[in-house]
């Protein structure tokens, strides 16, 4: 039986991750109120930021950013895509 939580981002019950995504409390926090469904959107959204504003994940600003915008896509008041994008 996999594990449910009530996920944060969907407000309803759904299937949970595995393991936690991400290191430290953040990761954690994830691990415990996001469901995978919820965090495939976030690597779909992560994806775009990553493309529109030519990130390199593993540049430490970028990482930075991309972690503040996590964080802002579950527990804040969401993640914006830049002015410029347009959605296909």
């Amino acid at each position: 039986m996999s594990r449910t939580v009530q996920c944060i981002l969907l407000n309803e019950e759904k299937p949970g991750l595995d393991r936690p995504p991400y290191p430290g409390d953040l990761g954690r926090r994830i691990f415990e109120q996001v469901s995978q469904e919820a965090w495939r959107q976030w690597l779909a959204h992560q994806t775009m930021l990553i493309n529109e504003y030519r990130l390199v994940p593993i540049e430490p600003k970028d990482r930075a950013f991309l972690e503040q915008e996590m964080e802002k896509f579950f527990f804040g008041d969401g993640s914006e895509p830049p002015q410029a994008f347009v959605p296909k």
